[in-house]
């Protein structure tokens, strides 16, 4: 794996552990948007289990590449339905999008990368 693809594996655990984090505490911020997005307020518990889900993985491949796969490819599906819920349900302006758009970037790297290995 080259520098890019480790700093990518490493910028998403980080990002996905402060966003599962601020979902399992229920931050004040996370309350909102979610209260913005219109989604059931139990949901944000399953989406905090997938974010986590996307750490470990992103953590487990550098030991063991096959891994990525899963864990970028959540990522995606993750990032996909975070930019439709800023966009379309939230009707941000699309800057909040922005985070999400990056990671999606991000994991999509990822993917193209792994599955081409």
């Amino acid at each position: 794996m080259n520098l890019f693809s480790t700093t990518a594996v490493l910028l998403l655990a980080a990002m996905f552990t402060f966003s599962a984090a601020a979902k399992f505490l229920r931050t004040a911020s996370m309350t909102r948007h979610w209260q913005e997005y219109r989604y059931p307020m139990p949901l944000m518990q399953g989406i905090a289990v997938l974010e986590a889900a996307v750490v470990v993985s992103m953590i487990a491949s550098l030991w063991l590449p096959w891994i990525r796969l899963l864990g970028a490819g959540l990522c995606a599906v993750l990032m996909l339905g975070a930019v439709h819920a800023h966009l379309v349900r939230a009707r941000h302006k699309p800057f909040m999008a922005s985070n999400a758009l990056l990671m999606l970037g991000l994991a999509l790297y990822l993917l193209w990368t792994t599955a081409a290995a």
